[in-house]
């Protein structure tokens, strides 16, 4: 029999070169490490209990609001707020402001998960900081899907669990102001926060909020001043865009003027005639 042989003029097609979505990851390595992030911070989650408790709500009222709220910045902010004597709603209005940023991550992961739609009320639950940082990591939608399942069901289960145990343990030891127990939850936060700020800009805007919240601490009510700390942001960033715009009218003043700016490209083909009106010369050995 003879042997076939490609036609010559056929191009032979190369197999696609898989990209960055497309990489593979085992199932077991997005689990191990979805696990090291849900184990770490949930076990913070006893802070959470302790700081409640001390500030005078009950055992039940600080086990549901890790059921219902689930997101540690807001909680630290609405029970340090009640403690510090303030307004429930002004303290309920900085813990909602501190949530808003969830609703940012929604947006982006459920693109990723494409979750049917029956199951998105329940998966909207868990959508917080660790379980958006472990999906985003993903190469596929499988392990998007691992990782956020995984590291939202370890959290939720050990925040509420070590929450009831901080509470508990709250009510065994008594005073916790007495043990410096109230200092946790900032703490906690502070701890959270601070591997989060790597620009400069971040770092401008968390310490102009410092400034603000502290600097109306003593004449503003309880939970106000999270409120007005919460003007950094934009302060910043409309400082940092008039330093941008500022920037460019000088760089475009510049080039308009003639100094130090962009050189214009000569035309092609042709000689630029001085001033005085002659012809350039010709140089030796030019055809005349």
């Amino acid at each position: 029999m003879a042997e076939q042989t490609a036609h010559p003029e056929m191009p032979t097609r190369k197999a696609p070169v898989p990209g960055p979505r497309e990489a593979t990851k085992p199932d077991s390595a997005v689990v191990r490490d979805a696990l090291g992030v849900g184990i770490a911070v949930g076990l913070s989650g006893f802070a959470f209990g302790v700081t409640s408790a001390g500030s005078g709500l009950t055992l039940l009222q600080t086990c549901v609001l890790s059921l219902l709220v689930f997101t540690g910045a807001s909680q630290f902010a609405l029970v340090g707020a009640i403690a510090a004597g303030g307004n429930p709603f002004a303290a309920a209005a900085g813990a909602f402001f501190l949530g808003v940023r969830n609703a940012f991550y929604g947006l982006r992961l459920s693109q990723l998960l494409a979750l049917p739609r029956f199951v998105r009320p329940l998966a909207a639950h868990w959508v917080i900081d660790e379980t958006t940082a472990v999906a985003l990591a993903q190469p596929t939608r499988r392990s998007v899907r691992i990782g956020f399942t995984v590291t939202g069901l370890t959290l939720y289960v050990l925040w509420n669990l070590t929450t009831l145990l901080g509470a508990l343990g709250a009510e065994a030891i008594g005073d916790t102001d007495a043990w410096g127990l109230d200092a946790a939850g900032p703490a906690v936060f502070l701890a959270l926060l601070a591997p989060m700020l790597r620009t400069a800009t971040e770092r401008a805007v968390a310490g102009l909020a410092v400034v603000l919240g502290l600097g109306f601490l003593p004449v503003l009510p309880a939970g106000v001043p999270v409120l007005v700390a919460a003007l950094a942001a934009p302060a910043v960033l409309w400082l940092k865009g008039r330093a941008i715009g500022g920037r460019t009218d000088t760089a475009r003043h510049t080039d308009g003027a003639g100094g130090t700016g962009r050189t214009r490209a000569p035309e092609s083909g042709r000689t630029k005639v001085p001033e005085t009106g002659e012809a350039p010369r010709k140089g030796k050995g030019e055809d005349r």
